[in-house]
């Protein structure tokens, strides 16, 4: 009996749900959870439509060629093919697969471009906090999401925290006095501390003390509460920003982005690489380079100036 015959599309969906539990055993992220599943779901759908054999690579390669000639981002189209590669290989070790081996096991992932992703400029920074400026007489709601928005932004902006660990804070891995915020679970999960400055303190304050009015503050232990009575979630952060970029007049804006203008300003105010790969939770040399390669001539010829080695 070949693989085809045995596993249906149908029968990989329902097993998709017991590969989100997995998942969720081995402490994934919820976003890594989400972007799987959601990766599997589209690649079911894809061999689905076309009457294609789900687990034959010419299956995978078209739907990888899929993703790209729609203009998606290669790195779309790698994300996608990893979630059905992790997927088989839990079918494989589960032995879900009748038998049969991975037939993914020695597939290549999609080539990268090499993107350079320019940071967000003093003046565009300046926009996205002037545009959390809560009106004169807003009511409370009003006046948190503002206050909410802007403390987020600046703890971003200063500390370079990843968009899911900035969602995951709550109360209590906040210490004010101190100027330090812990991650509990970052990416790997790994935990660490990361320290912040006297505005971003004063920006959390003012949204604590703001908070306390929430219909959720007495019952949950998240740092960002949702308009309304609700949680604010990973998604909701994404629309959030988005908004407040749009009201900034920044086009191309991604929560992500935050990340690399944080990398590009430690390093352009003369912070070390040491410093900043702990700050932003990185073990690898060539991580800090591809957050900070965009600007790195630019920083070059600044510390150029300062040693000024042509005055002899």
């Amino acid at each position: 009996m070949s693989v085809s015959d045995a596993l249906t599309v149908e029968e990989l969906r329902s097993l998709l749900l017991s590969w989100q539990l997995s998942l969720r055993a081995d402490r994934k992220s919820p976003q890594t959870v989400k972007s799987y599943a959601e990766g599997v779901t589209q690649y079911l759908a894809y061999a689905e439509a076309g009457s294609r054999d789900p687990l034959a690579r010419d299956t995978l390669r078209g739907f990888v060629t899929s993703i790209l000639d729609s203009g998606r981002e290669a790195s779309t189209a790698r994300a996608r093919q990893l979630a059905v590669r992790r997927f088989t290989a839990w079918l494989d070790d589960e032995d879900e697969l009748g038998g049969q081996p991975d037939p993914f096991v020695s597939v290549k992932a999609p080539k990268l471009d090499t993107k350079v992703i320019e940071p967000l400029t003093d003046e565009q920074l300046k926009a996205l906090l002037k545009a959390c400026q809560s009106p004169p007489g807003a009511d409370r709601s009003i006046k948190l999401r503002h206050q909410r928005d802007e403390a987020i932004l600046r703890l971003m902006l200063e500390t370079g925290m990843r968009a899911g660990e900035v969602v995951a804070l709550e109360v209590n891995d906040v210490d004010l006095a101190a100027g330090m915020a812990t991650v509990r679970r970052g990416k790997g999960g790994k935990g660490r501390v990361v320290p912040f400055g006297p505005n971003t303190g004063q920006a959390i304050d003012r949204y604590l003390r703001t908070r306390r009015g929430h219909l959720l503050a007495a019952t949950s232990a998240d740092l960002w509460l949702g308009d309304r009575g609700k949680r604010f979630s990973y998604d909701a952060l994404h629309k959030t920003l988005g908004i407040r970029a749009e009201a900034a007049g920044i086009v191309g804006f991604h929560p992500h982005r935050m990340r690399h203008t944080a990398a590009h300003r430690w390093l352009a105010a003369g912070g070390s690489e040491g410093g900043l790969m702990a700050v932003a939770g990185w073990t690898r040399p060539d991580m800090l380079m591809r957050y900070t390669k965009a600007q790195a001539a630019s920083r070059a010829a600044e510390e150029a100036k300062r040693l000024g080695l042509g005055e002899l």
